[in-house]
């Protein structure tokens, strides 16, 4: 561990069991907090199943996930979910709720007064690029994917927790808005010093967000460095992603 880092989530000998399958293996890493840990795998390599063992969505079948140094086993899944922001593709918004109202349904939830909350939903939609006036009272039928995007985010980070969990944000969009929120992620994430865990199958999106990247095969995690290392990798599965790239010069 880096000397100045904090752990935020940490998997120690973690294993994941659906009947005789593994579906993840062996997992011993750890998460930094601050830092954008990318998840990379082709369909079907555990990245979602390791995601899931963060918030309890799972629960390991073998060893311990501790997130902020407790064991998910020991935490109330209430509690700890509402630590972490969870992003998915599908972003979930409530269609007869408006944007504003989705944005602060956690800090409702948490109690926090009416004033409190508009400001914070206030503050969240010109943090995502969203004009609170314009936005705040739509439905999000009447938003774009890209714009839906940027709410799932504002609702994911509205309690301010210090963790994100992001299990293909972007995938679903065109590849100038992907990009285009991808850069405004990275650049939201370095300001607000969030810790995330980010799912991916693109590699390119590794790269433009990435603090380390976890590469992981067949439900093991079988390269974990940073985008410079990872780019001098000589495993297999690294090379081949890098080769999308076009990148790897035999």
């Amino acid at each position: 561990m880096p000397e100045d880092k904090e752990i935020a989530v940490e998997f120690d000998n973690v294993t994941f069991n659906v009947g005789l399958r593994s579906l993840v293996s062996s997992l011993n890493f750890s998460v930094y907090q601050g830092e954008a840990l990318i998840l990379l795998g082709r369909s079907g390599s555990g990245k979602t199943t390791t995601m899931k063992l963060i918030n309890g969505l799972l629960a390991p079948t073998q060893g311990e996930v501790r997130v902020q140094g407790r064991s998910t086993k020991d935490w109330d899944l209430i509690k700890l979910r509402r630590t972490i922001g969870y992003v998915i593709q599908e972003i979930g918004l409530f269609p007869h709720f408006t944007i504003a109202r989705n944005v602060g349904l956690v800090p409702f939830l948490e109690g926090w007064n009416p004033k409190q909350i508009k400001a914070r939903v206030y503050e969240l939609l010109q943090l995502v690029g969203l004009d609170p006036i314009q936005f705040g009272d739509r439905y999000p039928h009447e938003l774009s994917g890209g714009q839906r995007q940027r709410v799932g985010v504002a609702r994911a980070i509205a309690a301010d927790p210090p963790i994100l969990l992001m299990d293909e944000p972007f995938g679903a969009l065109d590849p100038i808005t992907r990009l285009e929120l991808q850069q405004e992620f990275h650049r939201l994430q370095q300001q607000l010093n969030k810790t995330v865990v980010f799912v991916t199958h693109d590699i390119q999106e590794a790269f433009v967000l990435a603090s380390r990247i976890g590469l992981m095969e067949a439900g093991r995690l079988v390269v974990l460095e940073t985008p410079a290392e990872f780019l001098k990798s000589s495993q297999s599965e690294a090379i081949a992603f890098l080769e999308c790239l076009g990148m790897f010069k035999p």
